[in-house]
């Protein structure tokens, strides 16, 4: 036979349960903004073999209250992200320079201006 006693309250369970609660609805949404920024950054990505565009990911990271989206490219060549040289560009064996091209700030710029806008709206809404 189990049994227990209780005495007090459950203020303290309530609260923490609560906090989780709001921490799952804030990933589900920061979720969704990370899809669809995988998918702009996949569509304007540069492509040659379309390894670089698929290769798109995300993670959201927590820190007590704070979030973030981090997202990864995972194509790697020769031990060099080729996402970050299309971006930045590169030297060649030969001496020479590829000049990168910017194409994931203006994709990714969008979905920024979403969150912003979503967590705008929660906050004054």
């Amino acid at each position: 036979m189990i049994s227990f006693k209780h005495r007090g309250g459950f203020t303290k369970f309530e609260k923490f349960a609560k906090s989780k609660r709001r921490g799952w609805k804030i990933y589900q949404v920061l979720a969704r903004y990370a899809q669809q920024g995988v998918a702009a950054l996949a569509s304007a990505t540069p492509v040659r073999s379309g390894a670089t565009a698929a290769s798109w990911g995300y993670e959201i990271e927590s820190n007590g209250d704070s979030y973030s989206i981090v997202f990864t490219n995972s194509h790697i060549n020769k031990g060099v992200n080729i996402a970050i040289i299309l971006q930045y560009g590169h030297g060649t064996g030969t001496g020479g320079y590829v000049q990168g091209i910017d194409y994931i700030n203006p994709a990714i710029q969008p979905i920024f201006t979403k969150i912003a806008d979503s967590a705008w709206k929660e906050v004054t809404g």
